[in-house]
């Protein structure tokens, strides 16, 4: 591009901004009421424009353009709120009290010396049904055994592990 034509294209620019940006930062100040949120409306707008500078048929459209742009930033970053205020929402409500995370370490090992106490298919048929997660189907599977023998071997192991308890109380 010809040298002159770029600094008389910066020169368009900056006369566009000074000329335009009061009113596009009023405009975005009245869609937002939060002035650095206005401010950076107004910038973002003469950005995305700059780029879009060479497409412009006529000078005076640029203010139609530009009042667009404000209005459709606004819109996105009013959509970005809400999404972050739902989220933010969504994880308030499904956290539990901080007592209720802190994890009971004596409970914990008082478990773990019940579970090593059992046999080890009651004791590997419990790890895999509450431990992993897994159905029963899951975990005859992983064990190489039948679903009825997977039933017997947890119904076992729990009323071991109850029994331990009972005899601590």
């Amino acid at each position: 591009m010809d040298p002159i034509a770029v600094e008389q294209s910066s020169e368009n620019l900056g006369q566009l901004y000074e000329r335009h940006s009061p009113r596009a930062f009023r405009l975005a100040y009245l869609l937002t009421g939060d002035r650095d949120a206005a401010e950076d409306l107004v910038q973002d707008a003469f950005v995305k424009l700059i780029g879009r500078f060479a497409d412009l048929r006529r000078s005076e459209s640029f203010e139609a353009y530009l009042t667009r742009t404000v209005v459709n930033l606004s819109y996105g970053m009013f959509r970005r709120r809400r999404v972050e205020r739902t989220y933010l929402d969504r994880e308030r409500t499904a956290r539990t009290p901080m007592e209720d995370k802190l994890p009971n370490i004596e409970e914990r090992d008082r478990l773990l010396t019940q579970l090593q106490a059992i046999a080890p298919r009651q004791r590997a048929a419990l790890v895999l049904r509450y431990y992993e997660d897994l159905s029963e189907e899951q975990a005859a599977n992983v064990l190489g055994c039948s679903l009825r023998t997977v039933k017997s071997l947890v119904t076992r192991g729990m009323q071991a592990m109850r029994g331990q308890q009972e005899e601590e109380l």
